[in-house]
């Protein structure tokens, strides 16, 4: 495993995710996405950036296929990366209703595994 493109990655991750919460800022429910040009800018930004996050995922799960599993099992790792996929192959389909619910209910718990994979790096 190389480490310090691991660190890398996670600290982008970790980036990634704060600016994720400062574009969600003002966003009360999935409708806010869609009624003003402000809402598709944030809903626009937000997904580049979970595509982002999904792309470093992938790129560390390559390197090391047992790494993420120190904080939480495969299909959780999966399902980001099938985000990326969704994202980036179909984006026409992209519901705000999805990206929402990222933001509003799997951020957090995103931010704690990445935070842990970084604190087991650097230890």
């Amino acid at each position: 495993m190389d480490k310090v493109n691991n660190a890398e990655l996670l600290k982008f991750v970790l980036a990634s995710i704060q600016m994720i919460k400062e574009r969600f800022e003002g966003i009360g429910c999935s409708d806010d996405f869609m009624y003003s040009k402000e809402g598709m800018t944030k809903l626009d930004a937000i997904s580049m950036r979970l595509q982002s996050i999904g792309e470093a995922l992938k790129n560390i799960d390559k390197r090391d296929r047992d790494f993420l599993l120190e904080v939480a099992e495969r299909s959780y790792w999966s399902k980001i990366i099938k985000t990326r996929e969704i994202i980036t192959h179909h984006y026409i389909d992209i519901d705000s209703e999805t990206i929402f619910m990222i933001c509003d209910e799997k951020l957090e718990f995103l931010e704690k595994n990445i935070s842990d994979l970084i604190i087991k790096i650097e230890a």
